[in-house]
């Protein structure tokens, strides 16, 4: 904010004014990008909330996802550029590990990018206990070019909890582990808010 408004008054100072407003736009634009609203948590005890805002595109059973040593459910969002990028926990957890994957940044929409494109995973373990109770996948898209996270081995967050961002338009994938008896609750083309919106609920967990 401080830059866009140095210049544009450095653009008034001048004389050129025309310029001025294509600056203040693009300074609210990417105002409007960072912003980080407020959340109400959800208290249900058996509630996944979602890791990210925006649109859910799929929402699939896999037979093995490696990182969670069997079958999960994966459900994956797309992040455009008018959707807040702050990631959140999905549930009361403790950080297991976290990998960052280089890779392409292929438009975020294209099945491709979710294996091809730079991604960083968070697996996330009970508070309490060893077992793997969630997995969150950022990937980055054509316009992110930097993952932020936060997150580090052995980090306990509460549901709902900031954890990092993608910046720009990108995908987040929550995997849950079949284990803990998953019923999502939301369909593609469903627009959620993280942190908010009840996206599945477990059992044995939470």
């Amino acid at each position: 904010m401080a830059i866009g408004l140095l210049v544009a008054a450095s653009l008034a100072v001048v004389g050129l004014w025309w310029p001025i407003f294509p600056t203040v736009l693009i300074t609210l634009c990417l105002l409007a990008f960072f912003r980080d609203p407020e959340r109400r948590i959800p208290t249900e005890r058996s509630a996944i909330v979602s890791p990210a805002d925006g649109k859910v595109t799929s929402v699939h059973q896999l037979d093995h996802y490696a990182p969670l040593g069997g079958p999960a459910t994966c459900i994956r969002i797309f992040l455009s550029v008018f959707d807040v990028h702050v990631n959140r926990a999905p549930c009361h957890s403790r950080v297991e590990s976290v990998h960052f994957q280089p890779g392409a940044h292929h438009n975020a929409l294209k099945p491709a990018s979710a294996k091809k494109n730079e991604s960083n995973l968070l697996i996330l373990c009970h508070p309490t206990r060893p077992e793997r109770v969630a997995a969150v996948r950022q990937v980055a898209g054509l316009l992110a070019r930097t993952i932020v996270c936060v997150a580090r081995e052995g980090q306990i967050f509460q549901r709902g909890q900031r954890f990092g961002m993608i910046k720009l338009g990108s995908t987040t994938e929550l995997y849950l582990p079949e284990n803990c008896e998953p019923k999502p609750v939301v369909q593609p083309g469903q627009h959620v808010h993280a942190g908010q919106s009840i996206v599945a609920y477990v059992s044995g967990h939470q």
